[in-house]
């Protein structure tokens, strides 16, 4: 099943591939970008665009600098995840400061979560 998608958002997701931060970079070309399972960049997914996306495990990663931890920005977030768990996505969020301190950790972390997801837990 295709997720819905804002086609509306294209040029900013284009946007954002182009000028990712230092820590999508990390995550994108030291794990991500080989991985077993194929992972999109700045995918659409309704109204949103989500930092990483696997479609075949349905599993939305995004990476959180310290603008996510106000407020406002919280409860966006709220709405984004409930979202994209609505339609069957799971969702981990990563602070961009333990991409930078444990980017190791990091790396096992989504293995842990995958495999999860593969067995249905």
């Amino acid at each position: 099943m295709l997720h819905p998608r804002n086609s509306g958002l294209l040029k900013n997701a284009r946007e954002l591939r182009k000028n990712m931060t230092e820590e999508e970079k990390k995550l994108w070309f030291l794990f991500l970008r080989n991985h077993r399972y194929r992972f999109r960049r700045q995918e659409i997914i309704g109204n949103y665009i989500a930092d990483f996306y696997c479609k075949e495990i349905k599993l939305v990663i995004e990476l959180d600098g310290s603008q996510h931890f106000r407020e406002e920005k919280v409860l966006y977030d709220k709405e984004r995840t409930d979202f994209f768990e609505s339609l069957g996505i799971s969702i981990i969020r990563i602070p961009n400061v333990r991409i930078d301190k444990e980017f190791e950790n990091v790396c096992k972390y989504i293995d842990i979560i995958i495999e999860h997801i593969r067995k249905g837990e």
